[in-house]
């Protein structure tokens, strides 16, 4: 009876190691494939860095963020020597989840007590630009010859919150994938353009931080891509453009609801609860609550803001290197005009909300 048993014990142990083998085995094999463009986007992202440290060395200070510069070398990279294959899935991994990874642990750095003091005013004004967008972007569009569905999928990418609306909106109209893949062409490239050149605005008008947060958030096309836009002017820019684009990603549930039911299309299977919401904005929102109830210790504060603002710049060099300029160019000219003067139109309400709000 005793060997029956050892055997039975050994037989369970030999069960369980094999188990655990196979899950290892699992795990590594969808690991695999995004090792390549992991290891391409943190090798830009080195490079980035090194650079930055070369400015601090040079001149005390960095003329140019390393965040920035992950976006420049990534799109150099992808628009030169093009990428291969293999690189794809780990560059998607890194520009996508690593980048709402980032947006989570940024929640640590702000407290419900900031998005009381932005008040109603703030939240209101936000809602006017967005739908005061939409419709001169939609506007803007048609008079330069796009269709309706084109010159709406632009209007919608340009006033809330770049592809992420542009897919909603499309998985509700059901629109053609012609349309949705060259929105998604300017709102890339564009949306690059506005994150290296909008933090230039602080110095040519004199904006504080928390003016310039302001106008970041209700500005730039995503969530992670404001975190770009504000992380080299300051904290308190960081912050304010946060909560600014969050409003604006709530909008992003009634306005599709709205076309969708424009379009004749009840689109009930597409406007699920994580098209309308994100779950990292779940996450962020969640770790935002832990900050206020002092949840998370003070003491990991500082290392939860490092690792958002490494996984930040890793994600943007991802970023970089998922844009071929070449094939945004070829996208189309009224595409990409309608956009130019979609954004201009955005960043002048900006301007003009900031400068009709309290100063903070």
């Amino acid at each position: 009876m005793h060997y029956y048993a050892m055997e039975l014990h050994s037989l369970k142990e030999y069960s369980s190691a094999f188990l655990h083998l196979k899950a290892i085995s699992m795990l590594s094999q969808k690991i695999r494939p995004l090792v390549p463009g992991l290891a391409l986007s943190i090798a830009v992202t080195a490079i980035a860095m090194g650079v930055e440290h070369l400015e601090i060395s040079t001149f005390g200070f960095p003329l140019v963020d390393g965040l920035v510069f992950a976006i420049i070398i990534g799109t150099l990279v992808h628009t030169i020597w093009g990428l291969h294959r293999s690189i794809l899935p780990g560059v998607k991994f890194a520009s996508k989840t690593l980048l709402e990874l980032a947006i989570v642990l940024l929640g640590a750095s702000i407290s419900t007590g900031a998005i009381a003091d932005s008040g109603i005013a703030m939240f209101g004004s936000v809602v006017l630009v967005v739908f005061l967008s939409l419709g001169i972007s939609y506007t803007i569009g048609r008079l330069l010859g796009l269709s309706d569905e084109l010159a709406t999928l632009v209007s919608c990418g340009n006033s809330i919150c770049g592809n992420s609306a542009i897919v909603a909106v499309a998985a509700a109209t059901e629109a053609e994938s012609d349309n949705v893949a060259s929105s998604i062409a300017f709102t890339a490239a564009l949306g690059i353009v506005v994150v290296l050149l909008l933090p230039l605005t602080v110095t040519l008008f004199g904006l504080t931080q928390w003016q310039y947060g302001v106008i970041a958030g209700m500005t730039v096309y995503a969530v992670p891509q404001v975190l770009a836009a504000t992380v080299p002017v300051g904290a308190i820019s960081v912050q304010t453009g946060t909560l600014v684009k969050l409003m604006r990603v709530l909008m992003l549930g009634p306005v599709v609801l709205l076309i969708g039911l424009k379009s004749g299309r009840n689109g009930k299977a597409q406007l699920s609860l994580a098209r309308l919401v994100p779950w990292f904005i779940i996450g962020f929102l969640a770790m935002m609550f832990a900050r206020s109830l002092d949840v998370i210790p003070h003491a990991a504060l500082a290392p939860i803001g490092k690792i958002s603002t490494v996984l930040t710049i890793v994600s943007m060099a991802a970023l970089g290197l998922s844009v071929n300029l070449r094939t945004v160019l070829a996208s189309g000219g009224r595409v990409l005009a309608a956009g130019v003067l979609s954004i201009l139109a955005l960043l002048a309400l900006s301007a003009a909300t900031v400068a009709l709000l309290p100063t903070h």
